[in-house]
């Protein structure tokens, strides 16, 4: 019994994180109105410069729970300036973890606050943060020939017109890589076969026309491409690669090293037809797969669960993220305290869901 208990504890590791950052989400999201605002009558800039600190204090707090909570091991190989650019960020997609580790990399540049995501178009309906995002600068896009790319076009053309630091976070697959989904798999082999374009083994087919939009419609304002490959330690009882983590998995401290490689792409070296990206980006994805084929499947043990070259073990410091834990979790546990806050605090997650879906949905 004393066993069972044990293991029901362990694998009860996220209850803590889910409840602090879901139990946060209220105040913060009444934070951000009440500046929202306050600032209307101010210049577009100093709302931004604000909006971006609290985004940077929300996410400071995600990563004490992916980072220090679970005491993950972050190595990095290749080439992560230390100074923040104006970006575009392709990576695998495999994991719902992937776009923390957009932050992982974005704290490491003190840009945190400037990430936002190229996200499906169904995570807008998520209660507050659907709604959120969109305000700070995340893209809801459609697949295939529902894809609006005017609508993204002039959103990303608002932003470098109000010269919004850009670390924006795409993932060109589209859809998460698992080895055990074979019908997904097969059918991303059949269409580069199809197109003539080389058959990737651990990365799906990639799509071009986020990253074109993307790329075409701020290459003035781009410094660079950051390509990244993720991978998430960790091997089945057959040694074959496991299936993507969740992030009640990665909480449970079910990872115990992620590998991030970074390829920094200056953009004078990104073709910008659509035709020739389409065949430079599958050109990256190659990149990408033959260094996970290597780390994976090597037949020389000294070049297997590693990336080429040095890596370098990076850690948080406690006191990157730490006060944010407390700075939100106190004005959290302030506000449950009254009468008055606990009814602000549940409307807040009533009608503030409510709002955001109403305005999504008008958007649409």
């Amino acid at each position: 019994m004393l066993l069972s208990l044990v293991l029901h504890t362990y694998s009860m590791r996220y209850l803590l994180p889910g409840v602090v950052l879901l139990g946060t989400a209220p105040t913060y999201v009444l934070a951000w109105g009440v500046w929202r605002l306050l600032s209307a009558f101010l210049p577009a800039r100093f709302y931004q410069a604000l909006d971006d600190r609290l985004y940077c204090i929300y996410q400071n707090m995600v990563l004490f729970f992916f980072e220090n909570y679970t005491g993950v091991q972050i190595l990095l190989y290749g080439d992560l300036p230390k100074n923040k650019e104006n970006i575009i960020y392709l990576a695998n997609h495999q994991s719902t973890v992937d776009w923390i580790v957009a932050d992982i990399l974005a704290i490491r540049q003190n840009a945190l606050g400037h990430v936002c995501y190229v996200l499906k178009d169904g995570l807008k309906w998520l209660p507050l943060y659907g709604y959120y995002f969109s305000q700070h600068g995340g893209i809801y896009v459609k697949r295939s020939a529902k894809f609006n790319e005017k609508e993204m076009r002039n959103k990303l053309q608002s932003y470098v017109n109000a010269r919004t630091p850009m670390y924006l976070v795409i993932f060109p697959e589209g859809t998460r890589y698992n080895p055990r989904q074979t019908k997904v798999l097969s059918a991303s082999q059949a269409y580069a076969a199809q197109q003539g374009l080389a058959v990737l083994k651990h990365v799906l087919t990639p799509r071009i026309k986020a990253t074109h939009v993307a790329f075409d419609s701020m290459k003035n304002y781009l410094d660079a491409i950051y390509d990244v490959t993720v991978v998430y330690e960790g091997k089945d009882s057959k040694g074959q690669r496991i299936e993507p983590l969740s992030m009640t998995d990665f909480l449970c401290k079910e990872c115990p090293k992620i590998h991030i490689h970074i390829d920094r792409i200056d953009k004078k070296d990104v073709p910008e037809e659509q035709a020739y990206m389409r065949r430079w980006l599958h050109e990256r994805f190659e990149i990408k797969d033959k260094l996970l084929i290597e780390f994976y499947d090597s037949p020389d043990p000294e070049r297997r669960n590693k990336f080429p070259g040095e890596s370098v073990n990076s850690k948080l410091s406690l006191k990157k993220t730490l006060p944010s834990v407390l700075i939100l979790s106190g004005l959290t546990v302030a506000m449950l305290m009254t009468k008055t806050g606990r009814k602000l605090y549940v409307s807040t997650w009533l009608y503030g869901t409510l709002f955001g879906c109403l305005w999504v949905s008008i958007k649409a």
